[in-house]
């Protein structure tokens, strides 16, 4: 008389044996990350097997934990935040970090002292982008860049304004628009189409279509010309970009206002020309969301709190604007 074997339900019917060593690599070849299971045992060892090997090796439920781990940071971007020790960029920077489950985030800043104020992390790099070869480290294994940085004038010292009259401004040696706004983000956008970045965002400003802006007059650094030949420079790159052109920047709270897109500096012309940084730093982030995001150039600003409704549809946002340039 036969013995029949009870089998639990689900498990093969069949004796199973697993193959010989030899057998491997005689058969599919494996995907980047494949789970084979070449045989149910009474303990239930799981075997998984990478590409880099032909043969399985056991490693529990342990091994489920390290591919969920892998497929986890597969599924996230990696994102580079320029000028990230400025007001705007720190906002950026720390956005993306709140939502690791998304991104995830790294910071590029000029000094170690700008690297120390926003933490020091191991994410955070110091380089010079007026020195292309310094950007490479930052920008290897990066899915998208956002590029905050810019010239800063400074007011001459001696300045009395109890006196009246207005202050001067000047740019250090070496810091002019030119170097920065110019030089700086051609290396940046340089570096990330070599690095095969998907996306670059770049934050500029409204007036670049207004010759005589007071901006332009500011150290006689014509920064908002050069910051205009920059995005130009992107449009043509052939990267898929988004430029931003921002109103009056203002230290408030965001996500409490109507925003307002434009073109040719418009918005200029009206009561709502200034943004809060928050607001900013937020459609940057929503940017690398919508693919109608890509390809655009738009001015930026807001209406007064309290009037209107506050934006959360930034898909609808961004199909608002026709502009590429």
């Amino acid at each position: 008389m036969a013995i029949v074997t009870r089998v639990p339900l689900g498990f093969p019917t069949t004796t199973t044996t697993r193959p010989s060593s030899s057998s491997y690599g005689q058969c599919h070849k494996h995907s980047s990350l494949s789970i084979i299971v070449p045989e149910f045992s009474t303990t239930s060892r799981i075997y998984f097997a990478a590409s880099s090997s032909p043969f399985p090796q056991k490693r529990g439920f342990r091994g489920v934990r390290a591919v969920s781990a892998v497929m986890s940071d597969l599924a996230r971007s990696t994102v580079l935040v320029t000028g990230a020790g400025g007001r705007t960029g720190q906002i950026v920077y720390g956005k993306l970090k709140e939502r690791s489950e998304q991104y995830v985030a790294r910071g590029l800043v000029r000094t170690e002292e700008s690297k120390g104020k926003i933490g020091g992390a191991d994410d955070i790099f110091v380089a010079d982008i007026r020195d292309a070869s310094t950007l490479v480290p930052a920008i290897q294994g990066v899915d998208a860049l956002v590029i905050l940085t810019s010239a800063v004038p400074k007011m001459k010292p001696g300045f009395d304004p109890t006196k009246g009259g207005r202050p001067e401004f000047c740019f250090d040696d070496g810091a002019y628009p030119e170097q920065v706004d110019w030089i700086g983000q051609k290396n940046q956008i340089d570096a990330a189409k070599a690095a095969g970045v998907k996306q670059i965002v770049l934050v500029g400003s409204m007036g670049g279509k207004t010759p005589n802006h007071p901006l332009n007059s500011l150290g006689n650094g014509n920064i908002l010309v050069w910051k205009r030949k920059a995005e130009q420079y992107l449009a043509d790159s052939g990267v898929p970009y988004t430029i931003i052109r921002a109103g009056g920047l203002q230290d408030k709270e965001g996500g409490v206002r109507e925003l307002l897109v434009g073109k040719d500096d418009e918005l200029l012309q009206t009561e709502t020309r200034t943004i809060s940084r928050a607001d900013v730093a937020e459609v940057c982030i929503q940017a690398l969301q919508f693919e109608e995001a890509k390809f655009k150039a738009f001015d930026l600003a807001s209406k007064l709190e309290g009037v209107g409704t506050p934006t959360k549809d930034f898909k609808g946002l961004f199909s608002q604007i026709t502009t590429r340039f």
